[in-house]
């Protein structure tokens, strides 16, 4: 399969910003995250009846992208400071690629190795190399089918915040008026979270990670078997266990058994996993609130003790905690010193060799297979992660919207080797099925 990329054009938004927006302000948590990248990848089938016309089609998808730009105007802005973004409308780059086969041909293959090129912004990429905050890419297939991807600075957007975006450039395009109405967002982070006036420049990151390729493998658990593992979860203190959770711990249960082979000895270990806080916050925030209103929690467990319940259990637990406490940290007067140290603690556990930690993410309930540029609802959703963080493991729904999971999960090579293979993982996930089977 070949991807080339037919043109690359700065879009700005299709109505000036007005003056009085131009200086956005960041939030506490923004100022927080690593400039990197997050990236979301949207796969349609040919609707018969439609057009197949990738001209008509790309001019269709740019115009509408501009039009949401005027609403997400930060998305075209410049960085001033670790505080303000210019949103002068400096514009977003637009990516147009045609791709030499029909789209079933390609998600029934199992190697995934060119979804990067679908991406147009590489998740490891600087704003500085890059030169914009945002990016989307239409890759058109031969049969019609055509893949869409929006790539944000984490700096402006988690993943609720990208679903909202991409959601807003479908119904624009769509042109739905009544949809439209439900995506326009919501710009409050910084009045709830003021940030902080602190230099920065030139600083380390709290955790350097070291950039190597990794493999990165994808699990699909079904909802029955989901079913049957959440059985298997419960214990007194979590009666009832959600589906991540269990996902979670079951994936975190069989990579810690494939270090302690590989490594001969049973170390400790830590799950670092990222929560929504907007329904945590009082009085709780929709869904379209623009920002990064997330939070990590660090669950912890001797990899002596990896029965499912009770790795269930940590996770609730230490949930808990960090909803009695989390949030109120960020809205206290000390709040960046507090939030500092807080990370600074997670990041001397990950940072320990005697340690073995995971990071997990979830994508689960953002609803990105609702999201209808007049092609009916995408056949895949996935996320465009790259194998460059080891121990990292990626939640997402399927499409078939029964409750079932889709998993990524990157590891060493010599503990992938054995992950893979475990056979309690196998009982209850399949590795790589086909997309058009899922």
């Amino acid at each position: 399969m070949k991807i080339q990329i037919t043109a690359r054009e700065t879009l700005k938004p299709s109505s000036p910003t007005p003056q009085s927006l131009r200086d956005f302000k960041l939030s506490l948590i923004d100022q927080l995250i690593p400039p990197v990248y997050v990236s979301t990848l949207l796969f349609y089938p040919f609707i018969n009846g439609g057009t197949n016309n990738h001209f008509e089609r790309s001019e269709k998808l740019k115009k509408s992208f501009s039009d949401t730009l005027t609403l997400f105007y930060p998305l075209a802005g410049k960085t001033v400071d670790n505080i303000t973004i210019d949103c002068s409308d400096y514009g977003a780059l637009y990516v147009e690629a045609r791709v030499d086969c029909a789209l079933s041909e390609f998600l029934q293959q199992s190697n995934w190795d060119q979804l990067g090129e679908f991406i147009p912004i590489k998740d490891e990429s600087t704003e500085e190399s890059v030169g914009f905050f945002s990016a989307v890419q239409a890759s058109f297939f031969d049969c019609g089918g055509v893949a869409i991807a929006m790539s944000i600075l984490h700096k402006l957007a988690d993943a609720a915040t990208a679903a909202v975006a991409m959601r807003c450039w479908a119904v624009t395009t769509f042109g739905s008026a009544d949809a439209a109405e439900t995506v326009v967002p919501l710009y409050k982070s910084a009045e709830i979270f003021p940030p902080m006036r602190f230099f920065t420049a030139g600083a380390p990151p709290l955790v350097d990670f070291k950039k190597e390729k990794l493999p990165r493998k994808r699990l699909v658990f079904e909802a029955s078997k989901i079913a049957a593992l959440k059985a298997l979860a419960v214990s007194e203190s979590v009666e009832r266990p959600t589906s991540a959770e269990s996902v979670t711990a079951l994936i975190w249960k069989c990579a810690l058994n494939a270090a302690r082979s590989n490594s001969g000895v049973s170390r400790p270990s830590i799950l670092i996993r990222a929560v929504n806080i907007r329904r945590k916050i009082e009085p709780p925030l929709p869904d379209n609130s623009v920002g990064n209103l997330v939070g990590f929690y660090t669950a912890e467990k001797d990899e002596s003790e990896t029965e499912l319940n009770g790795l269930v259990s940590e996770l609730r637990d230490k949930l808990k905690l960090f909803d009695n406490n989390y949030v109120k940290m960020l809205q206290q007067e000390d709040a960046f010193e507090a939030v500092t140290e807080y990370l600074k603690a997670s990041a001397t556990q990950m940072m320990r060799h005697d340690m073995e930690f995971y990071i997990c993410t979830t994508w689960c309930n953002f609803s990105f297979y609702d999201i209808d540029f007049g092609w009916g609802r995408p056949v895949w959703v996935t996320m465009g992660s790259s194998g460059y963080k080891k121990n990292v493991i990626e939640l997402l729904d399927t499409n078939k919207g029964d409750g079932s999971i889709e998993a990524w999960v990157v590891l060493s090579e010599q503990d992938m080797y054995l992950f893979e293979r475990d056979p309690e993982l196998l009982a209850y996930a399949s590795l790589n099925p086909s997309v058009l089977d899922t």
